[in-house]
């Protein structure tokens, strides 16, 4: 977007961008909770603990790391909050068998069957194009508004078309991150 283009254009196109930073942070997050073939944090960090009543992250009550490619280690802060722990995992239906001792808790991640990855696979590219229409959705309605401030001529068609094509790169660069995460987990996921 060049200097002369209208304060309100250029805040049109950092709104438009913000938002589709959104999205694509939304989309990593779902991909990142896909279970691949090997151990990741993110797989149970989400997991909601009944901590003395209240519901919590699992992130903020215990440090979660990957020792193995295969292996998951819960190391609950608090003794007293394991057994609500090893609950929501149990609740998750994530296919894991927590095992529990003192204030550590492992988690073996299963291998997955081919049948299972290209169940996942299938899902995978489910969650990327929610995540591309989010994207699109919000290019739809950024040009909606250029096109209404052309129509009310509060804008030149000069500036139109340069906010259009502005928003237009955004669009092609969060799709194509998201795109690249896509491929990413995939090969995750496939890689036995």
């Amino acid at each position: 977007m060049t200097t002369t283009a209208t304060p309100q254009l250029q805040k049109l196109v950092k709104d438009t961008e913000d938002k589709m930073k959104k999205s694509l942070e939304a989309a990593t997050r779902q991909l990142g909770e896909m279970r691949g073939g090997r151990a990741n944090p993110t797989l149970v960090e989400h997991l909601t603990v009944s901590y003395y009543g209240a519901p919590t992250p699992l992130k903020q009550l215990a440090a979660i790391t990957a020792p193995e490619p295969r292996m998951l280690v819960v190391q609950a802060w608090d003794a007293g909050v394991v057994l609500e722990i090893e609950k929501a995992i149990l609740q998750s239906n994530l296919g894991i068998s927590p095992q529990v001792d003192g204030k550590l808790i492992r988690l073996p991640i299963p291998p997955l069957t081919v049948e299972r990855r290209q169940q996942l696979t299938k899902l995978l590219h489910q969650m990327a194009e929610e995540g591309r229409i989010t994207v699109r959705t919000i290019r739809r309605d950024a040009n909606e508004v250029v096109k209404k401030l052309k129509g009310e001529k509060q804008i030149s068609e000069d500036d139109a078309f340069k906010t259009q094509d502005a928003i237009q790169k955004l669009t092609d660069r969060f799709i194509g991150q998201i795109d690249t995460l896509l491929k990413s987990k995939e090969h995750d996921l496939l890689t036995v």
